[in-house]
């Protein structure tokens, strides 16, 4: 499974999938860093098969309208701390990998997974 992490987010959750296996991306790692547009992060995504895992809204109204990106994890936790954040996903990764599985959009908050037709 394949992630590109949004400039809303740490680099350091890119660095924590790394670690647990995944193939993980900032976009910071990207030749545009953070100034990369949706558009152009919707089209790696299709290309790589990347699941976004972003804050911004706006990717939502992109999935539901156009279906770009590929797959979209939506981080609706408010205001967390990067240490939180590591936590939330380290104890939920399964699942978010599950989900996917048979999602193609899932949104993770503070409290649950939900999984998105």
């Amino acid at each position: 499974m394949k992630f590109l992490v949004d400039a809303h987010l740490p680099r350091h959750l890119s660095f924590l999938l790394q670690h647990h296996g995944y193939d993980a991306v900032h976009t910071l790692d990207l030749e545009n860093g953070n100034r990369t547009s949706d558009a152009q992060i919707n089209d790696i995504s299709e290309r790589e098969q990347r699941i976004v895992i972003t804050k911004d809204a706006d990717f939502v109204d992109s999935f539901l309208i156009t279906k770009r990106p590929y797959k979209l994890l939506l981080v609706s936790t408010g205001n967390i701390t990067n240490k939180e954040l590591s936590a939330l996903f380290i104890k939920n990764l399964l699942l978010i990998t599950t989900a996917f599985n048979k999602y193609d959009y899932v949104e993770l908050t503070r409290f649950t997974l939900i999984e998105h037709r």
